[in-house]
């Protein structure tokens, strides 16, 4: 996945807003919380970081082309960032993607949720 691509996916989630930050990444959040980062490379390939589940965070974190995400997973968080081939396919990526907003929705509270127009049940 193109960086271009990554703006555009997260871009059509519901209330995301972007900013450019941290050395020029390319920073999604939603209620003012991250939910994925692209930048924080210096190699040819895309780094894409997300918040994932407890559970998917073991099962991707020895992928070949994920690992736990610099910084964000050495403070205990769960983050893990595709930077490699053969990492994710783009379909699992952009999966992976809506789960991480979907898990950083979870922890707004409830008025802020209804104040962004979102409820995931």
């Amino acid at each position: 996945m193109t960086y271009d691509k990554f703006n555009i996916f997260c871009g059509s989630l519901p209330a995301t807003t972007y900013v450019m930050q941290w050395g020029g990444s390319h920073v999604w959040k939603v209620g003012g919380k991250v939910f994925a980062v692209g930048g924080w490379d210096e190699g040819e390939h895309p780094h894409i970081t997300f918040k994932v589940s407890p559970i998917a965070y073991e099962v991707l974190k020895d992928q070949p082309g994920l690992r736990p995400a610099p910084y964000l997973a050495s403070r205990g968080m769960k983050w893990i960032q595709h930077y490699a081939r053969p990492g994710l396919r783009d379909a699992e990526l952009r999966e992976y993607l809506k789960a991480s907003h979907r898990i950083v929705v979870q922890g707004l509270s409830k008025k802020k949720q209804k104040e962004l127009g979102l409820s995931f049940g």
